[in-house]
């Protein structure tokens, strides 16, 4: 089994929207990420699609006349589609077997579009929460022609792959324990965690449910006491601790 962290571009974001009250309207830009699994079955596995290829043309694409495009402002390349990402490996779209959305926030889900011969697994709960949310960009995600089997709590759903559920960010967030052989245990936080400030500053106000916030990250956190690593879901400084693709964490 290995791990390739896919970069797919980054978000021009104001503070506000990961720590509210700190530093609050000052930006600073954040990575968004997916990761290729290579299951020891050849089997392959996404943790999340990121945003739309269609931000590198039109960067309002998802958020304009919004009050959050004054917050948060996609930066994308041609090569932060994460079909482009995935061909630079040898692989297409159509290789991809199964699916795993964190959550189905635009970049989170955001390319779910490109994978339809994929099985999808989301939690049950976020995903009756997120069918007809605005703030869950319906057009990225509830398509017909993708297949989600719909979970109801966490446990080993792939070889090697565990589910933990982490709600606070949404209801029915969850992250995800990859157990690499030589690495050890990759716990990929997606939203329950943005970024190392928030557990520095013990600041959770901007999740859905900061109190269910904080008790999920405190989850993980004891994870993390147990040998894990955790991958923040857009911590900057992050980056350089990480290596990303083509590197293989095994």
């Amino acid at each position: 089994m290995n791990l390739v962290i896919l970069p797919l571009g980054t978000c021009w974001c104001a503070h506000g929207v990961v720590t509210p009250g700190h530093l609050h309207d000052e930006k600073f830009s954040i990575p968004v990420s997916s990761y290729l699994v290579e299951l020891d079955d050849r089997r392959l596995l996404l943790i999340d699609t990121g945003m739309s290829r269609d931000h590198v043309t039109d960067p309002d694409l998802t958020w304009a006349g919004t009050d959050f495009a004054r917050l948060l402002t996609p930066v994308m390349a041609p090569e932060d589609d994460i079909g482009a990402r995935l061909r630079a490996l040898g692989i297409e779209p159509e290789q991809i077997d199964v699916v795993i959305n964190t959550h189905l926030h635009f970049d989170h889900a955001g390319n779910n579009h490109q994978f339809r011969n994929a099985t999808f697994l989301a939690q049950r709960e976020h995903h009756a929460y997120a069918l007809d949310n605005p703030s869950f960009p319906n057009q990225y995600w509830n398509l017909p022609e993708l297949h989600y089997e719909l979970l109801d709590g966490g446990g080993e759903v792939l070889p090697g792959v565990e589910i933990v559920v982490t709600s606070g960010h949404a209801p029915g967030h969850q992250s995800v324990i990859v157990h690499l052989p030589e690495e050890g245990d990759l716990v990929i936080c997606g939203d329950a965690i943005y970024l190392q400030d928030n557990l520095d500053l013990d600041n959770w106000e901007a999740m859905a449910d900061p109190d269910q916030a904080r008790a999920s990250a405190a989850r993980l956190r004891d994870l993390e006491a147990g040998g894990a690593r955790l991958l923040y879901g857009h911590d900057p400084d992050q980056v350089a601790d990480f290596p990303r693709a083509p590197y293989r964490h095994r």
